[in-house]
C-alpha cells in the first residue's frame, strides 16, 4: 500500500519545513523509524518514509542515496538551516512532528502504512 506523504503529514499535524511542491507527488510504501545511521543504511529502501530524531546533514545524503520520499523528524527536532537548504536543493521534503517516535509510528501503522521489511537473519 502506498500513501501520500502529504496525507501522513496532515494525519500527524506535522509541519513542512521544505519540499512543499514535492509533497504533491511524494508517496511512501513503507516506514522506518531509527536514530542509528547504520540501521537506516542497512534496512531502509526506496519508497520508505524515514522517521528520525537525528538532525545531522548526513540524513539528507542518506535519504537521497536511498531514494526516500521524505524525512520526518520526531520529538519536535528541527534540523539546521544548512540541512533545510540542502534538502530543498535535492527536492527532499522535510517534516517535523512534536510527537514521539513511538506515537508517530503507531499513528502511521494504524493508517495502514507497512513497516520496512527486515531481512531474515541466518542464525
Amino acid at each position: 500500500m502506498f500513501m501520500k506523504v502529504r496525507e501522513l503529514a496532515k494525519l500527524l499535524g506535522a509541519k513542512v519545513l521544505c519540499g512543499e511542491a514535492e509533497l504533491e507527488t511524494a508517496e511512501a510504501e513503507f516506514v522506518y523509524a531509527a536514530d542509528l545511521m547504520s540501521d537506516v543504511l542497512a534496512f531502509a529502501q526506496p519508497g520508505t518514509l524515514l522517521l528520525t530524531g537525528l538532525t545531522n546533514i548526513q540524513i539528507i545524503r542518506t535519504a537521497q542515496m536511498l531514494d526516500l520520499p521524505a524525512v520526518l523528524f520526531v520529538r519536535g527536532k528541527h534540523p539546521q538551516e544548512e540541512m533545510i537548504r540542502l534538502a530543498s536543493q535535492v527536492g527532499l521534503p522535510l517534516l517535523v512532528s512534536d510527537k514521539s517516535m513511538y506515537e508517530t509510528s503507531g499513528i502511521i501503522f494504524q493508517a495502514g502504512l507497512s513497516p520496512c521489511p527486515i531481512p531474515e537473519r541466518g542464525e
